[in-house]
């Protein structure tokens, strides 16, 4: 579906150009399923009149596709094809945003999404069943799977477990200020998944020598674990912290971990789940719904009607530790590109 709008784009300016698209600000890519970087940045068109109009343009990968953020986001086939008529695909000699829906392409593109739309039901070699449905990047999009995946398993369970991937920083704070935004949900906890071995790496020591009990630097690495622990309970959520237990593992790491987490108000449970299956789980399962009961004052880091420049500092401060925020030249230009598209108010 990404490449068909990428195709219909350059046909149209082959076609005539009825739009009067500026060839140099066409921003929509091509996408493959493949990290090769030499085709970051290419030039197309190339060859005579009959093999389209020379210009600059790239490929991405396929999951950082803005139609993988969309497909995560919308309710149903019928919101999906709202989204994607509304993608800004390039800018006119004027400076107008042109967007699909202009390229007459939107049915076609919807129509493509009519099976992957549906969440995926699989199952793990327990028989627990779980929904996989969607994967875009958490540095460039939000990070979460579907918004319908979610809600489907909602109505199925009791307690549903969903993964918000990069950490606390990305992947959480874009699960809580955009998808529990757009879909209307409110977590119960947070599980924070850690390892003694990553944190003795965090807090500087060779990744040769995480085999060793090296207290010093699992004290100095704690401190990107109490960030995470901190930044959950900034959003009024109760923290879990879970132990991926390694066979290197000592009591005394372990205990030192548990001690500086207690005291920050986080519970913590050893996972073995990949050694014992669901058996090396069921402690940190007893501490999770332990804390779905705790007192829980969810709360965004911003709301949507602030201007953009509010909205970042807002994450900077709570999220990353930050004093504020300097905006350079380009990207105060990008504000203004943004704010003329009305999208300033909108979660970032």
């Amino acid at each position: 579906a990404h490449n068909l709008l990428a195709a219909v784009l350059d046909n149209h300016i082959q076609q005539g150009n009825a739009l009067n698209i500026d060839v140099r600000r066409v921003a929509w890519k091509r996408v493959l399923d493949l990290n090769d970087r030499a085709l970051r940045h290419v030039v197309i068109g190339m060859g005579g009149k009959a093999h389209g109009v020379p210009r600059e343009t790239g490929f991405d990968i396929t999951v950082a596709s803005e139609m993988m953020a969309i497909l995560c986001l919308a309710t149903d086939l019928e919101d999906m094809k709202k989204r994607l008529g509304r993608i800004v695909v390039a800018y006119t000699m004027d400076g107008r945003a042109v967007r699909a829906d202009e390229l007459n392409v939107t049915g076609a593109l919807a129509l493509l999404f009519k099976d992957a739309i549906k969440p995926n039901l699989v199952q793990t070699l327990e028989g627990t069943p779980a929904f996989i449905h969607g994967g875009p990047f958490a540095n460039i999009a939000h990070g979460c799977n579907s918004v319908m995946a979610t809600k489907f398993a909602l109505k199925f369970a009791d307690i549903v477990v969903t993964e918000a991937g990069f950490g606390a920083d990305l992947g959480a704070e874009k699960f809580l200020d955009i998808k529990c935004r757009f879909a209307g949900l409110k977590p119960s906890a947070v599980v924070i998944v850690a390892t003694v071995r990553a944190l003795k790496m965090q807090g500087g020591l060779a990744k040769t020598e995480l085999d060793k009990v090296h207290m010093p630097s699992l004290e100095k690495g704690m401190e990107n674990l109490v960030k995470h622990i901190e930044t959950v309970q900034a959003f009024g959520l109760p923290a879990v912290v879970a132990i991926n237990a390694f066979p290197t593992d000592t009591k005394e790491e372990l205990d030192f971990v548990e001690k500086k987490c207690n005291e920050l108000g986080a519970e913590v449970a050893l996972s073995e789940v990949w050694a014992k299956g669901g058996e090396g789980g069921i402690a940190l399962a007893e501490k999770v719904l332990a804390a779905t009961e705790k007192p829980n004052e969810f709360n965004f880091a911003y709301e949507v009607e602030q201007f953009i420049p509010e909205k970042i500092e807002a994450i900077v401060k709570r999220v990353y530790g930050g004093d504020g925020v300097i905006f350079t030249g380009p990207a105060l230009k990008q504000l203004k590109e943004i704010e003329a598209l009305g999208l300033d108010r909108m979660p970032v």
